[in-house]
């Protein structure tokens, strides 16, 4: 079955959607991979997916064009005959560190990429998705819609972009109701990746020494995400969870949960015989 299927990957220039975008091709099965900016990551791009045969496509939209979407997932069904899986993988979120206080245009980066681009691409989607009889929605979000800009993540996370990913939370549940049966979605929620929101990133480097020591301390496993963690968590969504829809899985290493150190049992003060 695998090497029939076709997957759109957004963001797929680089960082996670790219990591994910090359482990479905390796599977075997077809990926349109959709970016809009740095593309001096393409000629990278075209190598590794090459390395996986030329039955792939690369396509470049700007997701915040609305009324753009529709063309790209048509011409992703021309191409390939069908769309069994969409990994909805885009975003903007402005780091408090980089941009400062907001400004209108930050804020209506992060809400038309985050969340509405999402919208849309799976509304353009669904029929195809449906049509497959087995498809599926891996959204990609963060804890930012959990933590906020509370605690070392204050620096981190924009409030908008904390609002924006609560809200994927919501429209996950909804899509799923709406896809049943024959499409599963679910949601992959993100802590502190390699290349999202951690080490490597504009934003960490402007982190201070004790504050990028905060941020590790809070994760119980110790690190941050990488991205191979992300792909086998879509592996799992994709192919490993035929009975799991509307789920959010949270792939943070215990962020959400905090660094602190569980107390010792206390002996307590009832009698015992």
């Amino acid at each position: 079955m695998t090497e029939e299927r076709t997957a759109l990957v957004l963001g797929g220039i680089k960082g996670i959607g790219r990591g994910v975008g090359l482990a479905l091709a390796r599977k075997g099965i077809r990926v349109a991979m959709n970016y809009f900016d740095w593309e001096e990551e393409l000629p990278g791009l075209r190598r590794d997916l090459a390395a996986w045969g030329d039955d792939h496509l690369i396509l470049q939209t700007d997701l915040r064009c609305w009324e753009c979407i529709p063309a790209l997932v048509e011409t992703v069904v021309r191409r390939f005959g069908r769309l069994d899986i969409l990994i909805n993988n885009i975003e903007r979120g402005g780091w408090p560190v980089v941009h400062g206080p907001y400004v209108p245009h930050q804020w209506e980066l992060e809400m038309a990429t985050t969340l509405q681009a999402k919208r849309w691409v799976f509304e353009a989607a669904l029929p195809h998705l449906r049509s497959s009889g087995d498809g599926v929605v891996v959204n990609l979000s963060s804890i930012a819609g959990i933590v906020g800009r509370s605690g070392p993540a204050s620096l981190v996370f924009n409030d908008g972009y904390a609002a924006a990913n609560r809200a994927v939370s919501a429209l996950t549940e909804t899509w799923a109701r709406v896809g049943a049966p024959e499409v599963r979605v679910n949601e992959i929620m993100l802590g502190f990746m390699e290349t999202r929101h951690g080490e490597g990133t504009r934003g960490w480097d402007l982190l201070t020494g004790d504050q990028r020591e905060a941020l590790r301390r809070h994760t119980l496993v110790g690190r941050m995400g990488r991205i191979q963690d992300v792909v086998q968590a879509v592996d799992f969504l994709v192919d490993g969870a035929p009975y799991m829809t509307g789920a959010v899985l949270r792939l943070d290493g215990g962020y959400v949960l905090g660094g602190e150190a569980v107390a010792p049992m206390p002996p307590g003060v009832l009698d015992r015989p």
